[in-house]
């Protein structure tokens, strides 16, 4: 049998059964649309949540720090404690040549108590030295001023601005209003605690002049509350704290930390790294893991509204046999013109393929209509929400179809039917003509 007689003949006998037809596809369009939609809210669900940090800069760096989780763990097991390598310069520089590593960045914390003052006001500051002359290159971004930092500047972050207070003001009284401290002199009291020679400690005080260089732009993150100041100026005040000065061939760093030219080498940079006897953090870690959760979801989704589809293609085994039954002189008549096994076989699997077929049409349509009203209403939903919150946005709700879902659940659909069709073609085939003729 020609292939185009073979269609032919598939599409006549649907017709003569468009209302079983019908009702058996729609059990497929059930099963279908339950596979798209679900699987399409956990896709959109899994973009919203990359979307969180697709802008986020910290996405292609990696704080580096010595490994005193493994020290520690050998100390614990009775061995000779050693200390974790130290992040020195010369550290810094061979990180520095791993294959896509934009720039390996060194940074310490102010040893020193420290607290700036302008006028009658002050504020406690979180200080930290870095190793850069150029905030941007961590991707800040500037509420004003510049990120360029240079000897005898800070850069501070937006939200310090808010922590400057008077100490004489009473408890009853407004917080006082601080102007913007773009390019003023503010002083740095310095304090640290000194053996006089006698088991008594004393306090030293330092007053250091700066000039705040640039605001750093509020992100929700660690420099919105820092004061940044290079960090060559950070070591000499440590050396005035500790009593001796930093030896970059054998002091170590704080931390480190790498940016990556491209956030997909970050993993594999992290794995070069902790090779190397260092303890590495990255936001990419915690992405990966988020991706996996949502893959999973995706599997759970879809296997339910796989449910919907084997009941459905239970519907389509059931629609078959009775069809057979019902044509069982037809098909000995088949069989009696010369057509063959095959044929008998290929007519009935080409039905039921094609009535899982046109279900899958219609689940791939349905899932796609309902997926815009979850959309539509969603939005709506989310924008009532945050005009009742104060202060961040809801990442909302969302549904998204990509290009391959919907061919996976036309095959998938498509394949169901085959298979449901699978038992009835095989007893259609297996039919002897002389009996199948004498049926009633």
């Amino acid at each position: 049998m020609k292939l185009r007689e073979l269609i032919s003949l598939i599409l006549l006998n649907l017709n003569r059964r468009k209302g079983r037809v019908l009702l058996t596809a729609i059990g497929v369009v059930i099963g279908t649309a339950a596979v798209v939609v679900l699987v399409s809210l956990a896709q959109g669900l899994k973009q919203t949540a990359s979307a969180q940090f697709g802008n986020i800069a910290e996405m292609s760096q990696i704080s580096v720090y010595p490994d005193w989780e493994a020290q520690n763990v050998g100390e614990m097991g009775g061995g000779e404690y050693t200390p974790p390598p130290p992040i020195t310069a010369a550290v810094v520089e061979e990180i520095g040549t791993l294959p896509n590593v934009k720039a390996v960045i060194p940074r310490t914390s102010l040893f020193a108590m420290s607290i700036m003052k302008t006028g009658k006001l002050e504020a406690w500051a979180n200080i930290i030295g870095i190793g850069t002359d150029d905030l941007s290159i961590l991707g800040f971004e500037p509420a004003s001023g510049s990120l360029e930092l240079t000897r005898g500047s800070i850069i501070i972050g937006e939200e310090v601005l808010k922590s400057f207070y008077d100490p004489n003001q009473h408890n009853a009284q407004e917080p006082p209003a601080i102007s913007n401290l773009q390019d003023q002199h503010i002083t740095l009291e310095l304090t640290k605690w000194s053996d006089d020679g006698n088991g008594n400690y004393i306090e030293i005080k330092k007053a250091l002049k700066v000039k705040v260089a640039g605001i750093i732009r509020t992100s929700r993150s660690e420099s919105d509350y820092s004061v940044y100041m290079p960090l060559n100026e950070t070591l000499e005040i440590n050396a005035w704290v500790n009593g001796r000065r930093f030896d970059p061939k054998k002091d170590g760093y704080e931390m480190a930390i790498v940016v990556a030219e491209n956030r997909d080498d970050v993993l594999k940079l992290a794995s070069q790294i902790n090779d190397m006897g260092f303890m590495t953090f990255t936001p990419q870690e915690f992405v990966q893991g988020v991706n996996s959760f949502f893959v999973v979801l995706q599997v759970i989704f879809g296997g339910v509204g796989g449910i919907a589809l084997l009941v459905a293609a239970i519907g389509i085994a059931n629609t078959m046999t009775m069809a057979i039954l019902e044509r069982t002189r037809e098909i000995g008549l088949m069989k009696a013109v010369g057509a063959t096994n095959q044929d008998v076989l290929s007519v009935f699997l080409g039905e039921s393929a094609s009535i899982g077929f046109i279900g899958g049409i219609g689940g791939v349509l349905l899932g796609l209509l309902l997926g815009k009203l979850i959309n539509i209403f969603g939005s709506v939903y989310m924008a009532g929400q945050n005009s009742a919150m104060v202060g961040g946005a809801s990442t909302g709700i969302s549904v998204a179809t990509p290009i391959w879902l919907i061919l996976f659940a036309l095959l998938f659909s498509t394949l169901i039917g085959l298979i449901s069709g699978v038992y009835p073609a095989v007893q259609a085939a297996s039919m002897v003509p002389v009996l199948a003729l004498k049926n009633e």
